[in-house]
């Protein structure tokens, strides 16, 4: 039986955990301080520990030290209000499982202590020996040395879904799409592809698909021999030949235009590629991930993008899911950012206000991690002191307000009588999620954690939506 160990020195909670753990199967002990805790773990094995951040004698951040130091096998979770995330997500930096937050919810605890059990069972199965898990923390260890220096493995449940993905698909030789809306981060995954595949030490060549106009398209892929046209006073090598044994990403490819895509399938399909002006076909040995934020299904069918391209690229896809789904990496994020901009700016900002954290939580962040990253290098560049506030952001967040159900949404059903059609594109898109919510939590018997994770974002997500429409 696994066995979980709950700190907390609110006994209520303690005892109501520990009833509901047990009836669902796993052996409970709870312990009401950081020091009788720490006794517990002295005195008994424990693949599982809850500890509240907040304790008497101690706290989260002393707790999870001493445990990693003394029980390297026990996996953690840290039980935090709301104005403690920040400090959560700094625990998980340190090797702590994952957080909860109170008000706690039963489906959520146990969810979490589940995904736990299922994906760190190197660290906290019972059954596991010291060697096995030495060296799986070592081929762990060794998988993020090679991660593109850009590239943040989150906290969050899409994220771990991207991250596992992403090492899945590594060591093939497959062709990979990945999709995502503007600034989620596209190149950065598809250079953690490259680095964790076996072309690692082979070049990585990236090619900006959307700045390329029709005339140079040619010469940018392929390359030119000198005098093959005017203009060509010297020889250039294209971007397929001087990516040749490694990987070419290309991105924004919906935006080649349709004679340039015939080109580029005769290439992708043979391997050899001819330099402009030139008779000599050279062999190609190139992994190709391209990224792009359109629907290229939907360019097909327009006629804008070939369909025998896109199955030649289409062997493995990647979506890249908007900052706005990934609440908690969003602090994980921040912090990060933060940190390059103080090596940048010189600078030792190192916090950031409850207001502006519960800000940061509740933006939409259009841009994504692109617009985050400004907005921190921004802030960083302004702070007064070691703290970032809310005077140190730009307007667009600091006065940002969640849109009301009358603001941002008018039901259709409500007002049968009106007969024309709609053709407003954000009123048609807010009736459509809202009728998706609501389909999937009738579904799951409004189980806010599965409906979250069927509709692939996470539970605050999914609390902030239905708070915009009104759904209680």
């Amino acid at each position: 039986m696994k066995k979980i160990l709950i700190i907390d020195d609110e006994v209520n909670v303690a005892l109501l955990l520990s009833k509901f753990l047990t009836r669902n199967g796993f052996d409970v002990s709870t312990a009401s301080s950081g020091t009788s805790g720490m006794e517990a773990l002295k005195n008994e094995e424990f693949n599982l520990v809850l500890c509240d951040f907040r304790l008497e004698d101690t706290d989260g951040r002393e707790m999870l030290r001493n445990i990693k130091t003394h029980y390297p096998k026990t996996g953690v979770i840290i039980i935090t209000g709301y104005s403690d995330i920040k400090m959560a997500v700094e625990l998980i930096k340190m090797g702590a499982y994952d957080y909860i937050t109170k008000p706690l919810y039963p489906d959520e605890i146990l969810n979490t202590i589940n995904k736990a059990f299922e994906t760190h069972h190197a660290l906290i199965e019972e059954s596991q020996n010291d060697n096995n898990i030495a060296d799986k923390s070592k081929s762990r260890d060794n998988k993020k040395q090679v991660f593109a220096s850009e590239f943040v493995a989150g906290a969050s449940r899409a994220s771990k879904e991207l991250l596992r993905q992403i090492e899945l698909v590594a060591p093939t030789n497959y062709s990979v799409i990945i999709l995502g809306e503007s600034g989620t981060g596209k190149e950065s995954v598809a250079k953690s592809i490259h680095l964790n595949s076996p072309r690692h030490n082979q070049p990585f060549i990236a090619m900006d698909c959307g700045s390329l106009t029709k005339e140079l398209a040619a010469s940018e892929f392929f390359g030119h021999e000198k005098g093959s046209f005017t203009g060509a006073l010297y020889t250039k090598i294209g971007h397929f030949e001087m990516a040749n044994g490694g990987t070419l990403f290309l991105d924004e490819v919906g935006n080649l235009s349709y004679e340039i895509q015939a080109a580029l399938l005769r290439t992708v399909q043979e391997r050899k590629v001819k330099r402009i002006g030139s008779t000599k076909e050279i062999d190609l040995d190139v992994r190709i991930i391209i990224a792009t934020n359109e629907n290229l299904q939907e360019g097909i069918q327009k006629g804008k993008f070939r369909e025998d391209l896109y199955h030649r690229f289409n062997e493995f896809t990647i979506y890249m899911p908007p900052l706005r789904e990934r609440g908690n990496d969003i602090m994980l994020l921040a912090e990060h950012f933060l940190k390059i901009a103080n090596n940048e700016l010189g600078r030792n900002v190192t916090t950031f206000s409850a207001e502006v954290i519960d800000c940061f939580m509740n933006y939409r962040w259009q841009g994504n991690i692109r617009e985050l990253k400004n907005v921190i290098r921004r802030a960083a560049l302004l702070a007064e002191d070691s703290e970032i506030t809310m005077k140190a952001l730009p307007l667009e967040i600091s006065n940002f307000k969640t849109p009301s159900f009358e603001q941002s949404y008018t039901p259709v059903y409500e007002a049968p009588e009106v007969k024309e059609p709609r053709h407003d594109l954000k009123n048609a898109a807010l009736e459509a999620e809202y009728e998706t919510i609501i389909k999937v939590l009738r579904e799951v018997n409004f189980n806010k954690t599965k409906a979250a994770e069927i509709l692939n974002i996470d539970r605050k997500t999914l609390y902030n939506k239905m708070k915009a429409i009104n759904l209680k």
